[in-house]
């Protein structure tokens, strides 16, 4: 299973950095407000530079004079299961040890960065979709019986 990693990033401003192991690297998205465990509530999330695979294991302090100086820990980290993946949307199963359960990040037009602003929040749709999903099995069995 591919790994995330989110760090409580104590840079000029506090943030919270989601990494997904993909393609060989951490896709990563800089959210401004802490990433929530409760299903619905939406926080921006602006894409940022890929990182190396190693970067999910780091703690510790970035130098004044580097980019993204300061204190960085890590907040939750574990496994996650992709779901769906296309230009518009990543559905995602976390396994971590705050944050569990389906989740989402859909792309959006906010802000000066509108090429690289998403929504990252907990999903209340999914289990709509297997129901949804589960009616229409159900339905085709009727047909051919």
């Amino acid at each position: 299973m591919p790994k995330f990693v989110i760090h409580k990033h104590h840079a000029s401003h506090l943030h919270w950095d989601l990494r997904l192991e993909m393609g060989g690297v951490l896709k990563s998205w800089a959210v401004p407000k802490e990433p929530s465990a409760k299903k619905g509530i939406k926080r921006l999330a602006i894409q940022v530079e890929d990182h190396d695979l190693s970067y999910a294991d780091f703690e510790g302090e970035i130098p004044e004079g580097n980019y993204g100086a300061g204190k960085v820990e890590i907040w939750d980290a574990g496994t996650y299961e992709l779901i769906e993946k296309d230009s518009k949307k990543i559905i995602f199963d976390l396994n971590g040890k705050k944050l569990k359960g389906k989740y989402v990040l859909v792309k959006t037009n906010f802000g000066k960065q509108k090429e690289k602003s998403w929504l990252f929040f907990k999903t209340k749709i999914f289990k709509k979709w297997v129901f949804l999903l589960e009616k229409e099995k159900l339905q085709c069995k009727r047909k051919l019986k």
